[in-house]
């Protein structure tokens, strides 16, 4: 599964611990979902979405 997390991440300025901070998790965890290394659960990805104001489905998409 691809994101436009990282591209997100930097339209609202935000360095990659500031955004792990707001979300709970580890520099480490947004480092994995930014490079698609790791896909979020549910609650962390409905997380995300809030956090950008966006659908989640308009951050997450599957890579076909």
């Amino acid at each position: 599964m691809r994101n436009a997390a990282r591209e997100l991440r930097k339209k609202d300025g935000l360095r990659q611990a500031d955004l792990a901070a707001m979300l709970g998790v580890s520099r480490q965890t947004v480092i994995a979902i930014e490079n698609d290394r790791y896909d979020p659960s549910l609650a962390l990805a409905i997380k995300i979405a809030g956090l950008f104001r966006m659908p989640v489905e308009e951050i997450f998409f599957p890579d076909n």
